[in-house]
């Protein structure tokens, strides 16, 4: 029998700066949901600064973001639980690495990943892991991958993951209503919504995997195109979303049936056509057989 994993899905609301605000309140939830016997926490992008790059004194912030690898580390170990720490900025060599870990229960990195496809601001900051190809790795709960945020929009990132045996995909995310045009905007006040909530299902259901998407949420602004997007939810074939939240901060768990994307596969044989001798589209994918 396939297992269930509980699952916490934290929409955190990252204050500008303030690692070390931002990591307390982090904690509180994490041990929240593990008190309530979760298996993985998962918080969002930028959660420890925020995304303000044209502040004074951003560039510090992330220097001292990056120390708090080893305080959830220490947390994971502490409280049996595994971890997805939102992504840290990571200062290297003069350039910003934006970096998701997956952390396991006894407080060992098991995986890493830099942000490959950055949405157009990010790229006047931050260094794209460009040409180093997507893989995943063995986890408490199975075979993981890592993306984040605009990566959710390249269907090619979850098929190399899924050639590599990744069940279950963690997005780390830092979408908000700004990210959409005015004219956009004018078009469908609710376009971005649309495009996370139709995304993180089609995805889920293409490849037969687990799509946990974890984003940031906070309270309105000046207006609803100010809001943070939020919609924190899993994706999963044939159900859909599951644990699907709104726009404010807080915190929703989710328990994933593994066995519904054994019956997603035995259905579709999405991995099963992607291993078949002569598959079609095999040019496209660096791939190994045995994990599909």
């Amino acid at each position: 029998m396939a297992p269930n994993h509980k699952i916490a899905l934290i929409q955190l609301h990252p204050k500008p700066l303030l690692p070390a605000e931002n990591f307390a309140k982090a904690e509180s939830f994490i041990r929240n949901a593990a008190h309530e016997g979760c298996h993985l926490a998962v918080l969002p992008e930028y959660h420890l600064t925020s995304w303000v790059p044209d502040e004074p004194g951003f560039k510090e912030s992330c220097a001292d973001s990056a120390s708090y690898l080893a305080k959830y580390q220490e947390l994971a170990k502490e409280l049996e639980i595994c971890i997805v720490p939102g992504t840290i900025i990571e200062p290297q060599d003069g350039s910003l690495h934006n970096i998701a870990y997956f952390i396991g229960s006894n407080g060992e990195v098991l995986g890493r990943y830099q942000k490959k496809n950055l949405w157009h601001p990010e790229r006047r900051h931050l260094v794209s892991s460009a040409h180093q190809p997507h893989e995943a790795f063995d986890t408490p709960l199975g075979r993981v991958g890592l993306l984040i945020c605009w990566d959710l929009a390249f269907p090619e990132a979850f098929r190399e993951l899924i050639s590599d045996g990744a069940q279950i995909i963690c997005i780390p995310t830092f979408w908000t209503m700004k990210d959409v045009s005015d004219e956009g905007y004018a078009l469908n006040s609710d376009g971005e919504a649309l495009f996370l909530n139709s995304t993180v299902i089609s995805r889920a259901f293409e490849n037969t995997c687990a799509v946990v998407f974890a984003n940031a949420g906070g309270p309105p602004e000046k207006g609803e195109k100010t809001n943070f997007a939020g919609l924190s939810q899993v994706g999963v074939p044939h159900i859909g979303s599951l644990g699907k939240m709104g726009r404010s901060e807080g915190m929703s768990i989710v328990d994933l049936d593994m066995d519904v994307l054994r019956i997603a596969e035995n259905n579709y044989k999405v991995r099963e056509d992607m291993k078949a001798e002569g598959w079609h589209y095999a040019y496209t994918q660096i791939r190994d057989d045995s994990k599909l």
